[in-house]
This record gives C-alpha cells, structure tokens and sequence, in this order.
C-alpha cells in the first residue's frame, strides 16, 4: 500500500468518525449536546475536506480547478444525497411510505445522473 493511500484511508476514517459522531451528538435530543456535536461535525468535515488535499499532495497531482462542470457535479451529489434521506426520514421516521418511496427514488435517480454527467456518454 502507497503512503498517500495509508494517509488517505486513515485521515478519512477519523474524519468520518468524528463527523458521524457529531452529527449523532446533535441530532439524538437524550444526549443534550447540541452544540458541542456542531463542533465536533464542522471538525470531522473540514478533516474529510483536508484529506483530499493531502491526498492530491502527495500523489502530486494537481489542485483541484472549480469550473462549472465540478460545481454543477457537487450540486447534483448534495441536491441527490439529501433527497434520498428526506425519502429515507419520511418512510422511517414519519410514516409517509409511499411520498418517502418516490422522493428516495428521485434521489437516487439524481445520484445516478452524476455517473454520465462526470464521465459522459460514449
């Protein structure tokens, strides 16, 4: 294994840890911590965000350029994410199955477009 991938891998993982376990401080009300799990998942992200960075470092490879096609990527990635777990919320938590149905799929079908928006259509 490369030490940009072991770097990686490490650095993903403790930052996925800190940021799962933030987003459970904050939103799970028995627990009472609602702003140190904001902290705590601002930290886990912005380690999520310097991973790759590093990760680019030290395969040298070149910063990552924002055009419009990135941006429009991320947007469709956010915008198809937080459909699915709104579809997810509304079939587990607040016992609307099939309004939860179509909203996930549409969600997943958003997640989907980004495979021939990234790479295109040969």
């Amino acid at each position: 294994m490369k030490k940009s991938t072991f770097a990686a891998m490490i650095l993903g993982t403790v930052g996925g840890i800190l940021f799962a376990l933030g987003m459970c401080m904050a939103l799970i009300p028995e627990w009472n911590a609602f702003r140190p799990g904001i902290i705590m998942g601002v930290i886990g992200a912005a380690v999520l965000l310097a991973t790759v960075f590093v990760w680019r470092r030290m395969e040298n490879k070149a910063p990552v350029k924002l055009s419009g096609k990135t941006i429009g990527a991320i947007l469709i990635g956010v915008v198809g994410a937080l459909l699915l777990g709104v579809g997810m919320c509304l079939t587990m938590v607040w016992s609307n199955m099939a309004v939860g149905i179509i909203v996930g799929i549409v969600g997943i079908m958003a997640l989907l477009c980004l495979i021939p928006f990234i790479k295109g259509l040969k």
